[in-house]
């Protein structure tokens, strides 16, 4: 993991032309609770300030055009990222083109990153568990097997993914409730790992192993990254459930 001031660039071997990155909470402009880069327009902060702070990323990661903002729902669904567009309510975006930008926002919530091993096609997910639960990741990764620029004759064939998991709540932090885990447990038992019992109807949820686990059963064996805790490192990052009003980080990826 490359750490520069103000923000983190994934470790994972992929192709040359992927560029990816995920902002820290300093740098920007933005007080108090959002303090200070904070690029979220939907959390209370001031609309300058965010158009500031979108300035100051655009500029310090050198962005070759304004990423493609999502209003995120904690739904499953995913849209192909198209440059000029207006928000779209979506969950992740994937895209084939040179120059377009895929981000998501998150305080706690997952940020995942995909790209293919060949370099063509990227995606960013924002995963929360209700978001994994309902399936944002398989439809990502159906998404980015069927995009359409793949003869339809070739679509049964499976690309090669490579994925990071980026800055989310850590397994020692991320408490839920007994119907959490029974959801999770409903749609497959294989996720029973991901949970430790704290009482009789409380557990901790390991977010990253959860989307691990998903990962693995949808043929995903490239995985990287899963090493952080937005709840503990409060100089680095902001977290919903540490601070409930906070900003956000952004987690964004391109290609040449």
């Amino acid at each position: 993991m490359s750490r520069n001031k103000h923000w983190l660039v994934p470790d994972w071997p992929t192709p040359a032309n992927i560029h990816a990155a995920t902002t820290l909470r300093t740098g920007g402009v933005s007080t108090g609770v959002f303090s200070s880069l904070n690029p979220a327009t939907h959390v209370g902060d001031g609309a300058d300030q965010v158009r500031q702070n979108r300035a100051i990323i655009k500029a310090m990661l050198a962005l070759p055009d304004e990423p493609v903002w999502l209003e995120q729902i904690h739904s499953n669904r995913v849209i192909k990222a198209e440059k000029n567009g207006l928000p779209q309510q979506a969950d992740a975006s994937f895209t084939n083109e040179a120059g377009v930008i895929c981000a998501v926002m998150t305080a706690d919530c997952l940020p995942l990153l995909f790209c293919t091993a060949d370099g063509s096609r990227i995606a960013a997910v924002h995963a929360g568990w209700r978001g994994l639960l309902a399936g944002i990741i398989s439809n990502t990764v159906t998404a980015m097997q069927n995009s359409p620029s793949t003869p339809v004759a070739k679509r049964e064939i499976r690309i090669e993914l490579l994925a990071w998991l980026g800055p989310a709540i850590g397994p020692d932090c991320f408490e839920v409730g007994s119907e959490v885990r029974t959801a999770f447990l409903e749609k497959s038992a294989d996720f029973s790992v991901a949970f430790k019992q704290q009482d009789t109807d409380k557990w901790l949820a390991d977010i990253y192993q959860l989307a691990r686990i998903e990962l693995l059963n949808l043929g995903v064996a490239s995985v990287y990254g899963g090493d952080f805790c937005t709840v503990t490192e409060s100089e680095r990052f902001y977290s919903y459930r540490r601070d409930n009003q906070t900003g956000r980080m952004v987690t964004l990826i391109w290609r040449d």
